[in-house]
């Protein structure tokens, strides 16, 4: 099965970007997943191609049009069943859980917003989820998509070349990643912990837990509440 992404924007080439390099873009060339673009502006009606207006109520910016959208939005996805995500800052944070979620799904239509949003009423009309990557503004939500596109494609089935490389990484478990090393034995002064050339397969996973759960509590403490560990 294909991954299918849709990405609605004012700014098609600003995709794949990154996700044409490394892992997702030999992904993208074998068919494992699939980008499709679509510029808003061509469901505009007007011979200038507008998109926006400005707000109700007045105020700064400007607003994405509900009906132009509306049309994009159904033409690319009126009989799917893919998640239809809005990036926004004001969205449900992003997290690995919604991550897999989306990966074990057929694919996704991504809408990014530009200006100072997208009418209210398109959102609700079309159910779109608004999605956050993170608590700061970006220019619009182009980036945004690319970033969530990036962790939904690197563990999709064959992606990654070893399946267990996704699994001992921060989030997955519910605690930061511990330390990694490798050689040389010895850098500017600094060993490798000893456990960790030791052979000791039992005392080496007793340290990752050990260290994973201290870089948790001292960086993402909120995390720790929800650990089965921790509990």
């Amino acid at each position: 099965m294909t991954f299918r992404a849709t990405i609605l924007t004012l700014y098609p080439e600003m995709f794949p970007g990154h996700l044409a390099f490394s892992l997702a873009g030999k992904a993208l060339e074998r068919g494992q997943w699939s980008l499709d673009t679509v510029q808003i502006r061509d469901f505009a009606e007007d011979r200038h191609r507008t998109v926006d207006d400005t707000p109700a109520g007045g105020g700064a910016g400007m607003v994405l049009k509900p009906d132009i959208l509306a049309k994009a939005i159904d033409r690319v996805s009126e009989d799917d069943g893919r998640p239809r995500l809005l990036m926004s800052p004001r969205g449900r944070p992003l997290t690995q859980a919604r991550v897999r979620e989306l990966a074990a799904s057929d694919g996704v239509v991504i809408v990014c917003g530009r200006f100072e949003g997208i009418d209210q009423r398109v959102i609700d009309a079309r159910n779109l989820e608004e999605v956050s990557i993170g608590d700061y503004i970006l220019s619009g939500g182009e980036p945004a998509a690319l970033t969530l596109l990036d962790a939904v494609i690197r563990i999709l089935p064959g992606v990654m070349g070893n399946a267990l490389s996704g699994t001992h990484e921060s989030f997955e478990d519910g605690l930061l990643e511990y330390p990694q090393y490798t050689r040389p034995q010895v850098f500017e002064g600094q060993e490798i912990p000893a456990v960790l050339t030791s052979g000791n397969h039992a005392a080496i996973e007793k340290w990752r837990l050990e260290e994973a759960r201290k870089l948790t509590a001292e960086r993402r403490p909120d995390l720790l509440s929800d650990h089965p560990v921790t509990k």
